[in-house]
């Protein structure tokens, strides 16, 4: 994808932020889990249950346990909220996490470097240079389709010629010319290459150049790209198309690079359905279809897709059985009667490093630590909020795994006024129009239509952001230039 950082204005701390406008509405920032958190916070807050035995919220700094409420005014907004993780923290968080710590003598290291075969290493991150295995080319060859000239024209063509693949030709002697196609091994004691629109013969079969011949034209000498030996990419390089083929011309069957990251959803919930419309206070499963294929899109290796439903003991035998490096639950992180993920996690001591973010829509999301190498990422069950817990803290997480760099960030100005959460970061979904996003419609945290057609979400302050106000700006992993399509 084409990077846009060229098109916006790169952020940074002193890239000034107008708070305007009101609070966004209720229905469009506050959802069902929201609500039932609320129910929990009136019956007692939940950080007053004694804390299980290893099921730490405080693995960092930045990380706090808490289950964040709905938004109330300042005077009586409990330190509930303040226990979530501030957005860019929680990224950070994220991206830590994923970092090796340094094995044990004689402990299997996990996510070791492996050889990849070309077919299956797109998107890989090379964990060796890339070294030349021979000189490209490898002999030397024609630049183009015309004749092998020895010596000063005129010359008396050979009646066989020399095409690509076949073995070396006999050497050629002064005022000797042989047809020669591009790619071909050019003969010993060649001169130049002659292009084809650049010779004519006579009615004596003989060659004659229409422009001067200079020693050397049109041959691309052996080793002229590399010798064997040579770096052609360091280690941390991204594999793309065009390394595949450098690596292929280069001689290597396979690649040795990081590993994909294994991903294994779980989708939580007794309300969803797989198929047909939604009925008797049941709704389809939006979250199943999604994400395997997005976080695909974010370098990961989708193992298995598991639906659950609201089911405690189902949901630890499937995270105490799972050897993915990422699990992803769907849903059950607030505080409801079915909502099964904190427990879980409790039971098997799992590590809590982030709990609720401050973040609009999706602030329930957390992220532990499972197994020294294994982590989990607690998505909320809103679809749109799903999608902004996976980009703050699956996607950094995921990042680092494969040993991918950061994006550069970048911002853009709003064309629109954009209403913002009075104390957390708001995620907008947008369209990229020129030098400017352009926020959408149908936001709320359990819509899809507006993220459907976005190329981009829009990183908007607390308090909001006024028409014309940079906003840092997060591509969605497939989004190249817009689908034509504003939904405002």
């Amino acid at each position: 994808m084409t990077p846009r950082g060229s098109r916006g204005k790169p952020v940074t701390e002193a890239t000034p932020v107008t708070r305007v406008g009101e609070p966004v509405t209720d229905d469009e920032e506050f959802d069902v889990e929201e609500a039932l958190a609320l129910v929990k916070e009136a019956n007692g807050p939940a950080s007053a249950r004694p804390p299980h035995p290893g099921f730490s919220g405080r693995a960092d700094q930045s990380a706090r346990p808490g289950h964040p409420g709905r938004s109330r005014p300042a005077d009586a907004h409990d330190d509930r909220h303040h226990r979530a993780t501030p957005w860019p923290q929680a990224r950070a968080a994220a991206a830590r996490a994923a970092r090796p710590a340094r094995p044990a003598a004689g402990a299997r290291v996990r996510r070791a470097p492996v050889g990849v075969p070309l077919d299956d290493a797109l998107g890989l991150v090379l964990a060796a240079p890339l070294a030349a295995l021979t000189d490209l080319p490898s002999f030397d060859t024609s630049a183009m389709d015309g004749w092998a000239v020895a010596g000063p024209g005129p010359w008396e063509v050979r009646d066989q010629g020399v095409l690509a693949g076949h073995a070396e030709p006999g050497p050629l002697t002064d005022g000797e010319a042989v047809r020669i196609a591009t790619g071909a091994r050019v003969p010993p004691d060649t001169t130049a290459v002659l292009r084809s629109e650049h010779g004519r013969t006579d009615d004596k079969a003989r060659l004659h150049a229409t422009r001067e011949v200079v020693p050397g034209q049109d041959i691309r000498p052996r080793g002229q790209e590399c010798r064997s030996g040579d770096q052609l990419l360091p280690v941390g390089s991204l594999v793309t198309p065009a390394v595949l083929g450098l690596a292929a011309a280069a001689g290597y069957d396979t690649v040795t690079a990081v590993p994909r990251p294994r991903a294994e959803v779980l989708v939580l919930g007794d309300e969803l359905l797989t198929g047909g419309l939604p009925h008797d206070g049941l709704i389809r499963d939006a979250l199943g279809p999604m994400l395997p294929p997005w976080l695909r899109a974010l370098g990961a290796d989708v193992v298995a897709v598991r639906r659950l439903g609201d089911d405690a003991e189902a949901l630890h035998k499937a995270i105490t059985g799972s050897d993915a490096d990422l699990i992803v639950t769907t849903g059950g992180t607030a505080a409801g009667p079915v909502d099964h993920v904190h427990p879980t996690l409790r039971r098997i001591g799992a590590e809590l490093l982030v709990d609720g973010v401050k973040v609009r829509p999706g602030h329930p999301m957390l992220l532990a630590r499972v197994q020294e190498d294994q982590h989990l990422v607690g998505l909320p069950g809103n679809p749109l909020a799903a999608v902004s817990g996976l980009l703050t803290l699956a996607e950094p997480l995921l990042r680092t795994l494969a040993a991918r760099p950061a994006p550069e960030p970048y911002a853009l100005p709003l064309r629109d006024q954009t209403h913002g959460h009075p104390y957390d970061t708001r995620l907008v979904p947008v369209v990229l129009r020129g030098d400017h996003a352009v926020p959408l419609h149908y936001n709320g945290p359990a819509m899809l239509r507006g993220i459907a057609a976005a190329d981009a979400l829009a990183v908007v302050p607390p308090g909001g952001a006024g028409a014309g106000q940079p906003a840092e700006i997060l591509d969605l992993p497939w989004a190249a230039g817009g689908i034509g399509v504003c939904l405002t």
